[in-house]
């Protein structure tokens, strides 16, 4: 359950929110020396001003191959080259954009609902099996089915406060 609510903010990050932040541009993977690299990987990314991104390559060769994977990147971001920096300005989002980042953060939250119920699943049937195999009575099965929902609805509710936080801050203007 915690992993998933890790991967909830790790996709979290990655939605742009008005604010310039290094994090935007973690899961862009760019096309570089015969594999797929992660951008983290082939530059550092800074923060240039309140909606502006700086990307420093630290190998010539690849530049452009990172230009192309930032604009190609599904974020609507049109970088500009100096020399072995990227300057990405951000622009502002639009009333639609915001609308859209709120329901991909929605999709993400259901993705991680969906892994805790699993979780929760995995966790009843294995409490089933110690029942039917007798290594556990009926009273410890009940307590801990129990505890495994008291965690799951827990859980849950983490994942509903950290989605309704990250849709305020997408919204706000």
């Amino acid at each position: 359950m915690d992993g998933a609510m890790e991967t909830l903010k790790k996709e979290f990050t990655g939605l742009r929110t008005g604010r310039a932040s290094p994090s935007l541009l973690e899961p862009i993977r760019i096309e570089a020396y015969g594999s797929n690299q992660p951008l983290s990987q082939l530059g550092t990314v800074s923060v240039g001003g309140p909606s502006m991104l700086s990307v420093q390559v630290w190998d010539r060769s690849v530049v452009k191959a990172v230009e192309i994977g930032i604009r190609d990147s599904g974020l609507g971001l049109n970088p500009q080259t100096e020399g072995q920096t990227i300057r990405v300005n951000l622009p502002p989002l639009t009333e639609q954009r915001r609308n859209e980042l709120a329901k991909t953060a929605a999709k993400y939250a259901e993705g991680a609902k969906v892994a805790v119920r699993g979780v929760r699943r995995d966790g009843m049937e294995q409490i089933q099996g110690w029942k039917k195999k007798s290594e556990i009575g009926e009273d410890d099965a009940k307590r801990w089915s129990d505890e495994v929902q008291k965690l799951t609805d827990e859980y849950v509710k983490k994942i509903e406060q950290v989605t309704a936080e990250k849709e305020k801050d997408i919204k706000t203007v």
